[in-house]
């Protein structure tokens, strides 16, 4: 064979390889066994339009006084999801003024998390709940994993609620002609019993927060029968932020009536935004899910859950696989 035909040959094969390659960047990160791994069952409940701001005022909230003594939600409430569900949902709960017909108090989500040497993962097992006829949105379901590395002290004790506010999109507060994402109330400069509008603090003191990890991050799956699941990571500061070059991965299944959904992440933190995920450290986790073409507030939400590496004291303890 000569030398120009080697070279024929070689320039033959490159589109070849070049799909090779970009099949290779996109496969998924190496599957984890998760025959082994324990499952938790995490409780679910319809929250209405009990916001921070609700959680924190004695006249809305009985348990407030509570609260602010530093109990936390789940100390006071485990095992009440379903009861406090359907009573929100009744229509005669403080909490809410338009529920959302045809939909459940509660749900179950069942889930199991372990890592890897370099990703951590959850999966996410649950069954929708039959069709409320009512179509919010386009997307199928979004399921979301919220978390929080002890930057912010209010998320060990209230879960993702530490980021719902009342003048949030569809809350009691929210402002005609402006929609208000969920954010973390040290982003502004005073909060009210209504919220904290947007009256954002400096760029400076939000730049110094997110160096310090005084926000959320969040993973979330958007979900649609026969299409690949949609990965959308982001962080929750002065308001909802997705990651433009987001590392999340994201894949799911359905199948007998139910969803299967695994997401992970590099553990080390690709810079601000992303939170540093290693052993020996304490981390909040909450839960939330817009099932049924739910959007905004109308979806199921855990309260708070602790999250460690390879052993201690937590909810879920992740293990190396």
């Amino acid at each position: 064979m000569n030398a120009q035909t080697l070279r024929t040959e070689s320039l033959q094969f490159r589109p070849v390889l070049a799909g090779v390659a970009l099949l290779l960047a996109t496969l998924p990160a190496a599957a984890i066994d998760w025959s082994g791994v324990k499952e938790r069952q995490v409780h679910l409940l319809y929250p209405g339009q009990a916001s921070w701001e609700w959680v924190m005022t004695q006249s809305d909230h009985s348990g407030a006084g509570k609260f602010r003594e530093g109990k936390n939600c789940s100390g006071c409430h485990e095992g009440e999801q379903a009861d406090m569900g359907k009573s929100i949902l009744s229509g005669s709960h403080k909490a809410e003024s338009a529920p959302a017909k045809g939909r459940p108090g509660s749900q179950t989500l069942f889930v199991k998390t372990a890592h890897d040497a370099e990703r951590l993962y959850f999966q996410l097992r649950w069954k929708p709940a039959p069709s409320s006829g009512v179509k919010m949105s386009e997307d199928a379901a979004h399921i979301t994993v919220m978390l929080d590395d002890g930057g912010l002290k209010e998320s060990a004790r209230a879960g993702c609620w530490a980021s719902c506010h009342d003048d949030a999109i569809g809350m009691k507060s929210a402002p005609a002609g402006t929609e208000i994402t969920k954010y973390y109330g040290g982003s502004r400069v005073k909060l009210t019993r209504q919220g904290g509008g947007t009256n954002t603090k400096p760029a400076a003191d939000l730049e110094a927060a997110l160096k310090n990890d005084a926000y959320f991050e969040y993973w979330q799956a958007v979900l649609n029968p026969g299409q690949a699941a949609k990965p959308v990571a982001g962080h929750i500061l002065d308001q909802r932020k997705p990651h433009a070059a987001s590392r999340l991965e994201a894949q799911a299944a359905f199948a007998n009536g139910e969803w299967t959904v695994t997401l992970s992440r590099p553990m080390a933190p690709a810079g601000p935004g992303e939170k540093a995920i290693v052993a020996g450290k304490d981390y909040s986790i909450g839960f939330a899910l817009h099932d049924d073409h739910a959007a905004h507030r109308f979806h199921h939400v855990s309260l708070g859950n602790s999250l460690r590496l390879d052993s201690g004291a937590a909810d879920f303890v992740a293990t190396a696989k």
